[in-house]
C-alpha cells in the first residue's frame, strides 16, 4: 500500500532520527493524530499546553529557563517528552509538525505565524493576532495563500451561550442596536522603573525575543509580561484584555469590517513607571449603524483603593471586564466569556445564557476536517478585532495633550462619547489625578479608515503606524496584502 504524505514524512523523519540514535516523540503517535508545537510557554502558553495536551510534541521559547521548566512539567503531567527549541525557525525546519500554537508577545505573533504557514503548518495565534494592522493583513493573506487553518485566541467565540445570544439579538428580540460598550476595568499597578538598563538573563536569546521590534534597553524591572505596556512590543490593555471585549462587541453588532473612523482620549495616569501605553482610555469606533466604545481603567475606584489593588474597581451597568449592548427595547450584559443576560427597558431579566466552549478543540476539529468554515475564531475575525485595537491606539499615539475642559468641549456634541469621557474624568479625579489644571490627558484626532485597504486616510502621522519598520532578518513576509 503506498504511503500518504503524512506517513511518508513521518517515516523519513523517523529514519533520520534513528540515524542520530533517537526517535522523535511523535513517531509513536497514531496515524491520524495531530502533532502540535507550542511557541511561547509563559502565561497563555501554559493554557495551550493544558488545552492541547498530549498532542503537544514540541516546545519552543526564547527563554531557556522557561523552556526547561515547562518541558519538565509537560513530561510529568502528560507523559510527553517533547522536543525543545529556542528558535522556532529551527523547529519548523526540523520537526514534522501539523500545527503551531503561538503564545508569544504580540510583536512576534505575525512573524511566527506567517513563517509557520510558509512551512505548511496550521496555526493557532493568541490575541491580538498582530502588533499593527499591516501585519494582520499579511497573516490573513498567508492563510489564504497556503490554505491553512488559522484560529485566533478569542475563546469566547466558542462559547455556545454567546453564540446563542448573538442569534437571539440579531433576530430582533430587543429591537435595533443603538451602541455597544466594552469595559476593561482591571487593576494595573505601576510596573516600576529602573535608573539603569535591565540586565537580561543569559538564559534569554534577547535578539530573537525582540524579533521584528526595535532592540532596545529596557528600564522596567522584568522582561516578561510587562512588555504589554510598551508600544514597541505590546498594545496596552486594549490589546491585551480589551481585544476580547472589543471582539465580543463587534460580533454582537454584526460588523464585518473596520469602523470608518475612530478616536481616542486617555493616558497613562496616576503614577510614574516604565510603561508608556494608556492605563485609562476611551476609544470610540464610529460604525454607521451603531458605535462601539471601549473603556480601559487600570486604576482602582479611588486613591484610597490603591492601598489594596484589585479590591475596589469600577463597574459600569453590571460590567467590570465585559460588554454592554444597548438596544431600543433593552440591553444585554456580557460579563464573561461564557454568560449573557438580557434585560428589558425596565431592567427586568428576560433571558439568560451560560456555558463555555473549547476553542482549542474547535481548531483541532477544523484541521482534522480540513474545513476552516468550522472555526469559531477564524483569522479574518481576529484580524478585524485586533485592528480595532490598533486604530484606537494610533489615535492616541498621534494625539495631543489637553485639559479636561478642552476635551469636554470637543466631545460635547456627541452625548455618548461625552458621557463616557465624563465618567472617566470623574474616575481620574477620584484617584487624585489633576486633569483640570494641567494637560495630562491625550486627545487623539478622528482617524478615517478606508474599509477596503484598512489604511488611514489623509493622515501621514497615523499612516506611519500602519506598518512598522522591522529589523533586518526578522520582518513579517510581505504578501502584497
Amino acid at each position: 500500500m503506498p504511503l500518504d504524505r503524512r506517513d511518508f514524512l513521518a517515516a523519513s523523519a523517523a529514519a533520520g532520527w534513528a540515524a542520530m540514535g533517537a526517535a522523535p516523540v511523535w513517531a509513536a503517535a497514531e496515524k491520524n493524530d495531530l502533532r502540535i508545537a507550542v511557541v511561547g510557554l509563559r502565561g497563555r502558553g501554559k493554557s495551550h499546553l493544558a488545552g492541547l495536551g498530549k498532542r503537544v510534541v514540541a516546545l519552543c521559547d526564547a527563554d531557556r529557563d522557561v523552556l526547561d521548566e515547562q518541558h519538565q512539567k509537560h513530561l510529568e503531567e502528560r507523559g510527553v517528552d517533547a522536543q525543545k527549541y529556542v528558535d522556532f525557525r529551527e523547529m519548523l525546519d526540523k520537526a514534522d509538525i501539523d500545527g503551531v500554537a503561538i503564545a508569544t508577545p504580540n510583536h512576534t505573533h505575525c512573524w511566527i505565524g506567517v513563517e509557520a504557514m510558509q512551512a505548511g503548518k496550521h496555526v493557532y495565534v493568541e490575541k491580538p493576532i498582530s502588533h499593527n494592522t499591516w501585519e494582520g493583513r499579511q497573516l490573513v493573506a498567508a492563510a489564504r495563500k497556503h490554505d491553512r487553518i488559522v484560529q485566533c485566541g478569542t475563546q469566547s467565540r466558542s462559547s455556545p451561550s454567546l453564540q446563542q445570544a448573538v442569534k437571539w439579538l440579531h433576530s430582533g428580540e430587543l429591537g435595533s442596536i443603538q451602541y455597544a460598550t466594552g469595559t476593561c476595568y482591571k487593576p494595573r499597578p505601576p510596573i516600576g522603573e529602573l535608573d539603569k538598563p535591565l540586565s537580561i538573563s543569559k538564559a534569554v536569546d534577547y535578539d530573537l525575543w525582540c524579533g521584528p521590534a526595535a532592540k532596545e534597553d529596557l528600564y522596567r524591572p522584568q522582561l516578561h509580561y510587562d512588555w504589554h505596556w510598551d508600544w514597541n512590543t505590546g498594545n496596552g490593555d486594549m490589546g491585551n484584555q480589551g481585544i476580547h471585549q472589543m471582539d465580543i462587541a463587534r460580533w454582537f453588532l454584526g460588523e464585518d469590517r473596520l469602523a470608518p473612523r475612530s478616536r481616542s482620549v486617555g493616558g497613562r495616569l496616576g503614577y510614574d513607571d516604565a510603561g508608556n501605553t494608556p492605563n485609562t482610555q476611551v476609544v470610540y469606533h464610529d460604525y454607521e449603524a451603531a458605535p462601539l466604545l471601549f473603556e480601559t481603567r487600570g486604576l482602582p475606584r479611588s486613591k484610597e483603593g490603591q492601598k489594596q489593588w484589585g479590591r475596589s474597581m469600577d463597574r459600569y451597568r453590571g460590567s467590570g471586564i465585559g460588554v454592554i449592548v444597548q438596544c431600543e427595547g433593552g440591553h444585554l450584559v456580557i460579563p464573561s466569556y461564557s454568560s449573557v443576560t438580557a434585560f428589558d427597558r425596565s431592567g427586568k431579566v428576560v433571558k439568560e445564557w451560560s456555558g463555555g466552549g473549547d476553542h482549542f478543540a474547535n481548531w483541532v476539529e477544523a484541521i482534522q476536517q480540513n474545513d476552516r468554515s468550522i472555526l469559531n475564531g477564524e483569522v479574518q475575525e481576529g484580524h478585524l478585532s485586533s485592528s480595532l485595537c490598533h486604530t484606537g491606539g494610533v489615535s492616541h499615539l498621534v494625539g495631543e495633550k489637553a485639559t479636561a475642559e478642552v476635551i469636554a468641549d470637543e466631545l460635547a456634541a456627541d452625548p455618548l462619547f461625552s458621557d463616557a469621557f465624563e465618567r472617566m474624568a470623574g474616575h481620574l479625579r477620584a484617584n487624585q489625578v489633576d486633569i483640570d489644571s494641567s494637560a495630562q490627558l491625550t486627545l487623539g484626532p478622528w482617524l478615517e479608515v478606508d474599509p477596503q485597504t484598512e489604511q488611514f486616510v489623509d493622515n501621514t502621522a497615523a499612516q506611519a503606524h500602519f506598518k512598522r519598520d522591522a529589523r533586518q532578518g526578522y520582518a513579517v513576509a510581505d504578501l502584497g496584502a
